[in-house]
């Protein structure tokens, strides 16, 4: 189990993509601070189920990552406590699409609060921590929409771009504290999410990619905890796409 000992705080997991992570890094061994809006009891069975059947702990955390006070008094609360947190994964984001025209700037400022700018703020409470233990992986959940940029995408999509371009030059500040960072950068994925992206971009970036059909979120998973993992070590400001071949 190439995660084994280690602790990852992960965003946004009570479903999908989130999901799968968390379920991925138990079965590698990892143990898990999760992080969501708020509690279900579908989700407290859920990770109960992971620590009974892979013998890791799971330690939930709920709150709504643009609610930077109580974000803070509960990251500060872990750190406190000495708790470790080797791996951050930066996953929680809402989606939108169309035309920057037809979008009020209340919404794109919606979506950049959740898409890049909670993600840099509780980045940089985890970071400290990180540098001084002289070790840590930040693993963002970019979109390929950041680097194709299709039409329709002037909230979503730039606020991804910046999240993988801050993923670059993030990198570049923390690599000598022996911290990585790098973004995994999704396709279509069969997720909520991913099926509510307009028909016709989901229709043309298929007909584009190798493989023609939409990616698992096991997929996105698997990419994510390799490059969270040891395994990937010496990998560092890098953007991995995981879209089919588009």
């Amino acid at each position: 189990m190439r995660l084994k000992g280690k602790t990852a705080l992960v965003t946004g997991c009570n479903r999908g993509i989130g999901k799968a992570i968390i379920e991925k890094f138990a079965k590698d061994g990892a143990n898990l601070i999760t992080v969501t809006r708020t509690n279900s009891k579908e989700f407290e069975d859920f990770t109960k189920f992971l620590e009974d059947t892979y013998q890791i702990k799971v330690n939930e955390l709920h709150f709504d990552l643009t609610d930077t006070d109580v974000m803070k008094d509960q990251i500060k609360a872990l750190l406190k406590e000495k708790t470790p947190i080797d791996i951050l994964v930066n996953n929680a984001a809402i989606p939108h699409g169309g035309l920057f025209t037809m979008t009020s700037m209340k919404t794109i400022h919606a979506v950049f609060n959740t898409n890049l700018f909670a993600q840099m703020e509780l980045t940089q409470l985890v970071l400290k921590a990180m540098m001084k233990a002289k070790y840590g992986s930040i693993v963002n959940i970019g979109s390929v929409l950041g680097l194709d940029l299709p039409a329709g995408v002037s909230s979503y999509g730039v606020a991804k771009a910046a999240l993988m371009a801050w993923t670059k030059t993030l990198s570049k500040e923390v690599g000598h504290f022996n911290v990585r960072v790098n973004a995994v950068a999704p396709g279509i994925i069969d997720t909520q999410m991913g099926t509510q992206t307009d028909e016709k971009v989901v229709s043309k970036m298929l007909e584009s990619a190798g493989i023609k059909r939409l990616g698992t979120v096991e997929e996105i998973a698997n990419a994510v905890a390799f490059l969270a993992s040891d395994d990937s070590q010496y990998v560092t400001g890098q953007i991995l796409r995981v879209d089919g071949g588009i």
